[in-house]
């Protein structure tokens, strides 16, 4: 949506136009299951455990998937934007994708600034007085995204808008909006499970 909550922006790019097949939400959540849903406890960088977890570098290392998820995300970023931030690591190819599909140029944000090279902990486009959109691939406690995004106003980025693939955890929406960003998210966990084992209700939320 705008940044008035106007209808979704594609900021210079159409359907035809779109160097990427697309696919419906619906068979996105059900590639996205089929292709990365991991059996097994896992460790979180939380620290806390999960049996039910996506392995984004599944989903992220297919071309095909991934055209489709820089379609559907293209519709979160808002008018005026003029950077988006992919964060470190998942975040760099959602980005790198994102950016060919909307022609907004991109950053790559680092988990911190390293002791050699430029230095910088956002690599790539100038963000100072910018109006910058953050790019992740799954979201959980949001802690990650609040310290990027203090980074990323530490350099004089203006930071407004989060996207990401999947919603893990409602407590990582909650934390982000409540330091005044907005939110926005493809799947949530729990949706993208019913849909992916076939459940009546599996419906993807379309009003995103």
């Amino acid at each position: 949506m705008d940044a008035a909550g106007g209808k979704p922006h594609r900021p210079f790019i159409s359907a035809k136009e779109s160097i990427f097949l697309t696919m419906d939400k619906q068979m996105m959540a059900e590639e996205i299951y089929k292709l990365a849903h991991w059996n097994g406890e896992v460790r979180m960088r939380s620290g806390a455990t999960s049996d039910n977890y996506v392995d984004p570098y599944r989903f992220e290392s297919d071309p095909r998937l991934m055209g489709a998820i820089a379609w559907e995300m293209s519709t979160f970023v808002p008018v005026g934007t003029q950077v988006l931030a992919g964060l470190e690591l998942g975040g760099i190819p959602l980005v790198t994708v994102l950016s060919l599909e909307t022609r907004l140029p991109a950053v790559f944000v680092r988990l911190k600034a390293q002791q050699y090279g430029t230095g910088r902990v956002a690599e790539g486009a100038e963000i100072s007085g910018k109006r910058v959109c953050v790019v992740k691939d799954i979201v959980s406690t949001g802690m990650q995204v609040l310290q990027s995004v203090n980074d990323l106003r530490a350099a004089g980025a203006n930071v407004t808008d989060v996207v990401c693939v999947i919603e893990q955890d409602p407590e990582g929406r909650r934390n982000i909006e409540a330091a005044g960003l907005r939110f926005h998210a493809l799947f949530t966990l729990e949706e993208l499970t019913r849909i992916g084992l076939g459940g009546e209700e599996g419906k993807p939320n379309m009003e995103e």
